[in-house]
C-alpha cells in the first residue's frame, strides 16, 4: 500500500490530531521525568509528521506549538535561558522551519502535477479521440490502459473514420516512450484521419501512411540536429493494423504492418486473422516491391473483431505467463463491444496483478445484424460448424 493510499484511509481529523497528541504526551512526560532525562528531541517528529500530509501553514503551526511546548518544559524545569534547553529550542525551531519549507515545495509540486495532468487529459482527448459508438452497421468500443499509474498518453493509438462505402479502423503502437511516442502517435492519427476518406484502396492508404511516418521521423531527427543518416534512424517505427469494413459486403479487409493479428469472435469460437504476407512496421522502409498486401476475411452479422496492441498479450502474471487473450475471449460469447472490453479490462488487470508492464489498447468492432447481406464472394474459413 502506497503512502497516498494509507493517508486516504485515515480520517483528516485523526491525522491532524496525531502531531498535537504527540506534543502533549512528550511535554507531560518530559515535565515529570527526572531532570537528567530530556525528551525534547522527540518533539521534532510532530512537524515532520505534519509535513507528510498537510500544507506549509499547518506544518508551521505544529512547529510553533512544539517550540512553545519545549519552552514550557524549560520554564518548568529551570529557565528558558538554560543552555541545554536553549539549544533544544533553537534546533527545534530550525528543523520546523526546514520541514515547513519542504511542505511548501511538496504542495507546489503537487499543484504543478495536477496542472500537467489536466493538460495531458486535454491533449489525450484531442489526439486519441473516443471512437464513435456506432458507424453504419458497426458498433465500436475502445479501451486504453496506461502502464504508468496516472499517465494519460502513450504510444498506443486507435481511430475510426467513416467513408462513403464503409468504415476504416486503425490500431497501432509507436515504438518508444514519452513525448517522442506521443508525437509519433499524433502524427499517425492525424495522417489517418486526413487520408482515410481520400484513398479508395486500402493498400494506397497504408502506403501514404508509411510515407507520413517516415517524413515525421526525418523531421524529428533534423529538429534534434540529426539527419537522414543519423544513427538510430531505422529504430523509430509504428506497428499498425489498418482495416476497411464495407457496409454492404460481409467482409473485413486487412493490411498488417508488423502488428499482432486481429481476433474474430463468432458463435463462441475465436479465430486469428493471420495475414498472408504481413508487411514491416510503418516507417521502417519500403513495404514491398508491389506495395502492401491486402487480405479479405469474412465478417458476418453478429461477428466481433478484437484489435489489440502487444501490451495486452505480453502482460505477465506472477509466474511469468503471458495473458491468453484468445482463450479468455472465447469464454465471453455473445457480449457486445462495451461489455466485452469491460471483461477484458478486469481480467487483464487481475492477470497482471493490477499493473501492466506496457501500455495496452483494445478495440472491439461488432457487425450489427440487419445490414448489407450481399455475398462478397470471399471464402469463409471461419464458418461455424
Amino acid at each position: 500500500m502506497g503512502s497516498g493510499q494509507w493517508r486516504q484511509n485515515i480520517p483528516g481529523g485523526a491525522l491532524l490530531a496525531a502531531p498535537f497528541t504527540l506534543i502533549a504526551v512528550v511535554t507531560l512526560v518530559d515535565i515529570n521525568v527526572p531532570p537528567e532525562v530530556h525528551l525534547g528531541p522527540f518533539l521534532v517528529a510532530a512537524p515532520a509528521m505534519t509535513a507528510s500530509f498537510a500544507g506549509p501553514r499547518m506544518t508551521a503551526l505544529v512547529g510553533a506549538v512544539a517550540v512553545l511546548a519545549q519552552a514550557a518544559v524549560a520554564l518548568d524545569r529551570s529557565s528558558i535561558t538554560d543552555l541545554n534547553h536553549m539549544y533544544q529550542i533553537v534546533a527545534l525551531f530550525l528543523i520546523s522551519a526546514m520541514v515547513t519549507f519542504f511542505a511548501h515545495l511538496r504542495e507546489r509540486n503537487a499543484a504543478e502535477m495536477v496542472r500537467l495532468r489536466t493538460v495531458a487529459e486535454a491533449a489525450q482527448r484531442g489526439v486519441l479521440r473516443p471512437l464513435p459508438v456506432r458507424s453504419g452497421p458497426l458498433r465500436l468500443a475502445s479501451l486504453y490502459l496506461a502502464a504508468v499509474e496516472g499517465a494519460e498518453l502513450g504510444g498506443d493509438l486507435y481511430a475510426a473514420a467513416r467513408t462513403p462505402a464503409g468504415t476504416r479502423v486503425i490500431i497501432g503502437d509507436v515504438r518508444g516512450k514519452g513525448l517522442d511516442a506521443i508525437s509519433g502517435a499524433a502524427g499517425v492519427l492525424g495522417a489517418f484521419r486526413a487520408l482515410a476518406r481520400q484513398e479508395g484502396r486500402l493498400p494506397a492508404l497504408v502506403t501514404r501512411l508509411d510515407s507520413s511516418v517516415t517524413a515525421h521521423r526525418i523531421d524529428s531527427l533534423n529538429e534534434n540536429g540529426g539527419g537522414t543518416d543519423a544513427p538510430g534512424i531505422t529504430e523509430a517505427f509504428v506497428t499498425a493494423a489498418v482495416l476497411d469494413i464495407p457496409d454492404d459486403v460481409p467482409e473485413v479487409r486487412l493490411v498488417s504492418c508488423g502488428h499482432p493479428p486481429p481476433l474474430l469472435l463468432r458463435a463462441g469460437r475465436v479465430h486469428t486473422l493471420h495475414p498472408t504476407e504481413p508487411g514491416p512496421p510503418l516507417g521502417v522502409g519500403p513495404l514491398s516491391l508491389v506495395g502492401p498486401t491486402e487480405d479479405a476475411f469474412s465478417f458476418q452479422d453478429g461477428d466481433v473483431l478484437l484489435l489489440y496492441t502487444d501490451g495486452v498479450t505480453e502482460a505477465r502474471d506472477g509466474t511469468g505467463a503471458f495473458y491468453p487473450l484468445a482463450e479468455r475471449a472465447a469464454s465471453w460469447p455473445g457480449l457486445g463491444p462495451e461489455r466485452l472490453l469491460a471483461e477484458v479490462r478486469a481480467d487483464l488487470l487481475r492477470h497482471a496483478g493490477g499493473r501492466l508492464g506496457d501500455d495496452a489498447a483494445v478495440v472491439a468492432v461488432e457487425r450489427v445484424p440487419g445490414w448489407g447481406t450481399a455475398d462478397s464472394g470471399t471464402p469463409d474459413p471461419f464458418r461455424a460448424r
